[in-house]
């Protein structure tokens, strides 16, 4: 992360990605412990160990710099494990099944790292061809979390395809939501008025606004502010109409003093944005006034 804020690559160590590589192949090593210990931390984890002076945007780039190295040093590794594990077979949803589901789709995670074609062609196929939800809302999420073209029909497929069922959609929302690309906030403010969203389902809330401001760490967290303001002015609309959820949603403000000072300064005017509205809810003013403390 630090390579990354002065314009520079740091290729990680070779030792580590061979030894995921290794890991992967060992038959001897439960699925789903394999799958597990394949994942990368988070931004949001990588932030919280970076403790201050935290830079999203340098993290990102680090972060699918790993990616970018895993796919290009075993990415012919984790095409074998996962040709064995994604094969096709009646669904079940006992351990082991679950576990072989998971290795497979971390697997094909890992090989799209570098956006390989071939990769994230077997992206689309699994997210085509899933005969069940785990399967497909991996596949979709890899497209997403990739920022991938290919995730704006998958997603409109999922959308088309799962209309009719308020959990699902609450997944499509998150995943449009979280999408790491510049136009995301616009795509969130455009949602709104999306006949599926409604102001008065706290869950729809949660699933659009509080994925946006809790798991897109980069666009959320946008050098110009434009994704604090958002969450500001959206909370003090929301306050007179559902103070709780309104309150909720702050959280994503908890940690502003850990940013680099851009992103702190702006963070911090959105807060204050909110305090100088003169009848917030109690709710939300304890969390502001505690925020600012």
């Amino acid at each position: 992360t630090a390579a990354a804020r002065r314009g520079e690559t740091l290729p990680p160590d070779h030792a580590f990605l061979d030894a995921l590589g290794d890991i992967a192949e060992i038959e001897a090593l439960d699925a789903a412990f394999r799958a597990q210990v394949l994942q990368l931390p988070g931004e949001a984890d990588i932030a919280r160990e970076v403790g201050r002076d935290v830079d999203p945007d340098a993290i990102a780039a680090a972060r699918n710099g790993v990616r970018l190295a895993l796919a290009n040093r075993i990415g012919d590794t984790l095409a074998d494990v996962h040709k064995r594990y994604a094969v096709a077979r009646p669904f079940s949803p006992d351990s082991t099944a679950a576990g072989r589901r998971a290795l497979a789709n971390t697997t094909l995670d890992l090989m799209a790292g570098n956006r390989d074609p071939a990769a994230i062609e077997r992206v689309v196929h699994r997210f085509e061809a899933a005969d069940n939800m785990t399967d497909r809302l991996a596949a979709l999420s890899i497209l997403s979390a990739a920022a991938l073209p290919q995730r704006i029909p998958a997603l409109a497929a999922f959308h088309d395809r799962y209309r009719g069922d308020a959990l699902v959609l609450d997944k499509w929302l998150a995943l449009e939501a979280t999408v790491p690309a510049l136009e995301t906030l616009d795509r969130v403010r455009s949602l709104l008025g999306d006949p599926d969203f409604s102001l008065s389902n706290p869950n729809r809330i949660r699933a659009l606004v509080g994925a946006f401001a809790s798991a897109n760490q980069t666009q959320f967290n946008r050098a110009d502010g434009a994704g604090y303001e958002f969450l500001a002015s959206f909370v003090a609309d929301l306050d007179g109409r559902n103070p709780q959820v309104a309150a909720r949603l702050l959280i994503s403000f908890r940690s502003w003093r850990a940013l680099e000072s851009g992103r702190r300064a702006r963070a911090e005017q959105a807060l204050k944005q909110i305090a100088a509205v003169p009848e917030l809810s109690p709710d939300t003013r304890d969390i502001i006034t505690r925020t600012l403390a």
